[in-house]
């Protein structure tokens, strides 16, 4: 008969048990985020009588914006990025409503078509730029 013995995870590694479940965790929450906000704009746009569709649909509207300002603007600080973020999500919804608003087109399903444009533009813009700082660099190298 053979003993196997397990051993213990050696203090020097820096590695103890428990620890690290905020990395594995982030991703969840992240992936969740995403398709809550998915639900919502879905929801919105095929005008199903849902009760989860106004709260879904709000996170939508303030996480897409939100997330992509905040992809933008990496070289802040976390607490600053998050209040950048917050503050532009809130004022992309606001002049987009205001927008429709004055032009007597207001509908929702309007308005989160608009609010998706204007973030993914957002987003492929930084995206874009990202792309033309990697190619510089490479240039330079």
């Amino acid at each position: 008969m053979q003993t196997i013995r397990i051993k213990a995870v050696s203090a020097d590694t820096g590695q103890q048990t428990g620890q690290g479940t905020e990395k594995d965790l982030l991703p969840l929450l992240a992936g969740a985020a995403v398709a809550v906000g998915a639900v919502g704009a879905v929801l919105a746009l095929v005008d199903l009588s849902s009760p989860l569709r106004g709260p879904f649909t709000l996170f939508f509207l303030l996480a897409a914006p939100g997330a992509a300002i905040g992809a933008a603007l990496r070289a802040l600080t976390p607490w600053g990025r998050a209040v950048v973020s917050a503050s532009g999500a809130l004022a992309v919804n606001l002049l987009v409503a205001q927008g429709m608003l004055a032009l007597h087109v207001w509908s929702v399903r309007g308005g989160v078509v608009a609010v998706t444009a204007v973030s993914s533009l957002v987003l492929l813009l930084t995206a874009g730029r990202r792309l033309r700082d990697r190619a510089a660099k490479r240039w330079a190298s």
